[in-house]
């Protein structure tokens, strides 16, 4: 039984390094992009990027916390509108605007969160919609600050590496703060922090019975999620180099909404998967329609938004990322298959002290 046992934990170290080799794969990925892509095509990336870390904090707030926003683009502009300021107007590193637009967001976050905790369901989506529509027109007003309609425009990042173009350096700045805010939310959703907001998403009466301070963890999803699209915003105002009001719509908000549920609500990898289709998804449909109508490849994006919006919540409801999660350990299971034991029974996972 013992050596059925120890074969049984091989099993388990095999798919183990399944999931290692999986990573390292995936890293090497990420790491050649740039120099097998033109500049064009690595900005793109980064786009996608950005948009992942968006939707990364959207997740925190919707799939974890239970909460939902339909206006989270407002702090992707707060926080462009912050880096755009700090560089054009105060002459900062735009390295320091970067943290400065992350905490601009996280306070205003934990302001609207204090304000919208008493608000649940279509209560607290149509406050979140409101933040959203209001948030660029109010920016616009702002003329001495944010340059009204005509916008700020701020110098692009050069690269300070002989060895780097411009476009692979901020590719490479937005991937590591990328794996540095996916590391942190791994770390933090697997902590007592985590399990306080599943416990709150799950039924806020039976986490509060427990002891959870619901209000609490509740603002704090709040304002990590406005964060990460604090930051997320900043590195978007630094790729387009031109901050304005108009580069966030609401369109934008529902956009994110539709890639963290198409990406697999309530995963970190999904933000992967989200910021992919947000960024990829409407040039791809555009580009497939127009050779057929303009007319019809204008309205593709919303179109195939929607339909995939209603075909995750019908047949697949974890997303892309529970869909090819499910796909991948049945891959890693038929690869390597437990061993049964002479007597017809399941070998244990662990030597038996038997």
């Amino acid at each position: 039984m013992a050596r059925c046992g120890a074969r049984g934990g091989s099993h388990l170290r095999s798919a183990a390094r399944a999931d290692l080799l999986l990573l390292g794969g995936v890293a090497v990925v990420a790491l050649a992009l740039p120099f097998v892509s033109s500049g064009f095509q690595t900005l793109e990336v980064t786009y996608a990027l950005i948009f992942a870390m968006a939707i990364l904090g959207l997740n925190i707030l919707t799939g974890f916390s239970g909460q939902i926003s339909l206006g989270h683009g407002a702090f992707l502009a707060i926080g462009a509108f912050t880096t755009a300021i700090g560089v054009h107007n105060l002459r900062l590193p735009y390295v320091l605007t970067i943290p400065m637009a992350g905490l601009v967001c996280g306070l205003l976050g934990f302001a609207i969160g204090l304000a919208a905790g008493r608000l649940e369901g279509i209560y607290l989506g149509l406050a979140t919609f409101a933040l959203g529509v209001a948030t660029p027109d109010v920016l616009k007003k702002q003329t001495s600050l944010t340059g009204g309609v005509k916008g700020i425009s701020i110098p692009p990042v050069t690269s300070p590496f002989t060895f780097l173009t411009d476009d692979q350096f901020f590719y490479f700045l937005c991937l590591v703060i990328a794996g540095v805010l996916f590391l942190l939310a791994r770390n933090i959703l697997g902590d007592r922090t985590g399990r306080a907001w599943r416990a709150v998403r799950d039924g806020e009466l039976a986490a509060a019975a427990f002891g959870v301070n619901v209000g609490y963890y509740k603002t704090l999803a709040f304002a990590l999620s406005a964060a990460f699209a604090g930051i997320a915003g900043s590195l978007y105002g630094l790729a387009t180099a031109f901050v304005s009001t108009d580069a966030f719509p609401v369109q934008l908000s529902i956009a994110l909404l539709v890639g963290a549920v198409v990406g697999g609500i309530g995963t970190i990898v999904g933000a992967i998967f989200g910021g992919l289709l947000t960024e990829f998804l409407p040039i791809y449909a555009q580009q497939l329609l127009l050779p057929v109508n303009k007319d019809l490849a204008n309205a593709a994006p919303g179109a195939v938004q929607g339909v995939l919006l209603l075909v995750v919540l019908g047949v697949a409801r974890g997303g892309l990322a529970g869909v090819l999660g499910n796909g991948y350990r049945r891959l890693v299971a038929q690869g390597s298959r437990p061993i049964v034991a002479q007597d017809g029974a399941p070998a244990p996972a662990t030597p038996s002290p038997v």
